[in-house]
């Protein structure tokens, strides 16, 4: 049983570290760069810890960047004000974002600007010869060490864990929590400690400052693991924090 906990813990982690690390601050925000051979060990890594949940980084950027400037509008990606229920809301999101991986759908060039691109890559990452792979490897992780029934309906999950994440921010972080910010959309920051998110549920901070790198800190609590790894990898020299999206702390709580 420890086995499978283990593993389903350290896959909801992983993934979820790669996608607000690499497709979140970096594809769609650009708040720290890399350089291009960096990026794509980050596209492999993405792939690797995201498994039969890989999202593209050049369709991710492309509908968060179009969630900024469309907030609660009839034209967001994914609103809990123009979707009747989490469902829809999510089916809706998932098919714009195939849509604008594949490029049937236009889009504007000013959410297109400097997005991580690696055709050849994502085109393997996202077939289902890859995702059909991964389901495969998980299915035999379960059946190997799976000692009691109930641990296997964690399987349906792992294999829908990016949607699963994007749900929980999407839907019950522009429905429930608090706000440090009084902004012209929903967000709000769905968790006080953010122990199950790594700090995508300070979603009000975020939504205020869009381009800073650290999600929390307004309040003391709000401590931001991502963020935490963000600056060890800017200390090593991985990758570069831009300087000018770090908006001072004291003239955030002031602003607030």
């Amino acid at each position: 049983m420890a086995v499978i906990i283990t593993f389903f813990l350290a896959h909801w982690y992983l993934s979820l570290f790669f996608q607000t690390f690499f497709l979140h601050r970096y594809a769609s925000h650009k708040a720290f760069t890399m350089s291009k051979s960096w990026e794509k060990v980050f596209f492999i890594l993405t792939w690797f810890f995201q498994g039969s949940n890989y999202l593209s980084p050049y369709g991710y950027g492309i509908m968060h960047r179009m969630h900024h400037a469309f907030a609660d509008t009839p034209e967001d990606p994914h609103s809990p004000k123009y979707d009747e229920s989490l469902f829809k809301m999510m089916w809706k999101t998932k098919t714009i974002y195939s849509a604008i991986t594949s490029k049937t759908m236009k889009v504007d060039a000013r959410f297109t600007q400097d997005v991580p691109e690696w055709p050849a890559f994502d085109k393997f990452a996202r077939s289902w010869a890859s995702r059909l792979l991964w389901g495969a490897i998980y299915v035999a992780i379960y059946w190997q060490f799976a000692t009691v029934w109930w641990l296997w309906l964690l399987l349906p999950i792992q294999f829908l864990l990016s949607p699963v994440h994007g749900a929980i921010i999407n839907w019950f972080a522009h429905k429930y929590g608090y706000r440090n910010f009084e902004v012209g959309d929903t967000s709000r920051n769905f968790l006080p400690v953010d122990f199950l998110m790594m700090g995508e549920s300070y979603h009000n901070n975020h939504h205020k400052h869009g381009s800073r790198a650290n999600f929390g800190g307004i309040r003391w609590h709000e401590i931001d693991p991502t963020y935490q790894m963000i600056k060890l990898l800017n200390k090593v020299g991985i990758i570069k924090l831009v300087k000018q999206k770090e908006v001072a702390l004291s003239d955030i709580k002031k602003a607030a």
